[in-house]
């Protein structure tokens, strides 16, 4: 890895978006990190590679990652059926629904958020304020009573829900809090130790402040467009290395048995040509050959890519506490290191 040709390309292209994050690139004998813009704009502190950040939609692989330990413990199995396990209410459930098509995107179950319906997720907090959701089943008003999208197991379609139903079933099973589970189960087995699922009005340090871009070119902060609490469809913060961690032991089996690394790993459902969905998580598939493992989340004031290569051992990781720009970044660094081969 040329790290000066590295640093001088996504400096550049920092400057271009006004890109602010961390950005983590490891090889298989080195790594580099750098971080730009601010965590706190009034205060004026600067984001380190140190920094914490929510990661939307990048926190789905480890509700995956609770769901296979559940598995590894003999607790659940990918067939067992959802509504065999929790008691609450869900009158147009489809009985069928499994935890693997949960996992994969498959079951057809109403969501909460859907991108069909609506385009802005504030949207949300019209009618069921932010301020209440600080539980798992604070959600369920939102879908619960809904009629189905589809049948189970027939079609692809992205739900947060989904994952809201799975960590309702990882406390139900495991008889203690989602996150309580994945800080001791996860977090504090690997040393992620600075990852959490923290409330929005209650960020402990060094935890960035999610921007939103206001019409006049200022910002504000996120705090009244996602909920008070991160939850188990999206909004763990993280730091770019804690995730390195989490990647490492994932692949490595240190945190699940083969068998559940390898189904969690495996390219389950076809999202678009090319592309599949495993458990928790993108691959993109040439030839039967997975080219890349490709996590990603997006909330207002929340920006988050990474992509993982098997065969060349290359693994990026971009944070963002604004709402776009690890796109571009995470590209520029992959065409940095494809024409520094």
């Amino acid at each position: 890895m040329d790290k000066k040709m590295l640093e001088t390309k996504v400096d550049a292209k920092q400057k271009e978006i006004e890109f602010s994050g961390t950005v983590l690139v490891k090889t298989k004998t080195d790594t580099w990190t750098k971080s730009y813009g601010w965590s706190n704009h009034a205060e004026k502190i600067h984001n380190t590679d140190q920094t914490r950040y929510g990661i939307a939609s990048g926190s789905k692989p480890i509700t995956a990652a609770a769901i296979s330990l559940l598995m590894d413990q003999g607790k659940l199995t990918p067939d067992d059926r959802l509504l065999d396990l929790l008691d609450q209410s869900f009158p147009h459930f489809d009985q069928a629904i499994t935890i693997h098509q949960l996992l994969t995107h498959t079951s057809g179950v109403p969501d909460y958020f859907d991108e069909d319906v609506m385009d802005d997720f504030e949207e949300l907090w019209v009618k069921h304020p932010m301020y209440l959701i600080r539980e798992l089943s604070d959600f369920l008003p939102l879908f619960q009573d809904e009629k189905m999208k589809s049948e189970p197991g027939k079609q692809f379609h992205y739900n947060n829900a989904g994952y809201i139903l799975l960590g309702l079933v990882v406390e139900k099973v495991s008889g203690v809090p989602f996150d309580q589970f994945v800080q001791k189960q996860i977090f504090d087995r690997l040393g992620m130790n600075d990852s959490g699922y923290f409330e929005l009005d209650s960020l402990p340090e060094r935890t960035a402040l999610g921007y939103i871009e206001k019409p006049d070119g200022g910002y504000r902060t996120n705090l009244y467009s996602l909920p008070a609490k991160s939850a188990s469809d999206g909004g763990v913060f993280v730091t770019a290395r804690d995730m390195q961690i989490f990647w490492d032991a994932l692949v490595g089996n240190k945190l699940l048995s083969e068998e559940a690394t390898k189904r969690f790993l495996t390219p389950h459902v076809e999202e678009d040509d090319g592309f599949f969905y495993g458990y928790g998580h993108y691959m993109e598939v040439n030839q039967s050959v997975i080219r890349r493992h490709i996590m990603m989340g997006y909330d207002p004031g929340v920006n988050f890519r990474a992509a993982f290569f098997p065969q060349s051992g290359v693994n990026i990781i971009v944070c963002s506490n604004l709402s776009d720009g690890a796109y571009e970044i995470i590209t520029e660094v992959q065409e940095t290191l494809n024409r520094t081969k």
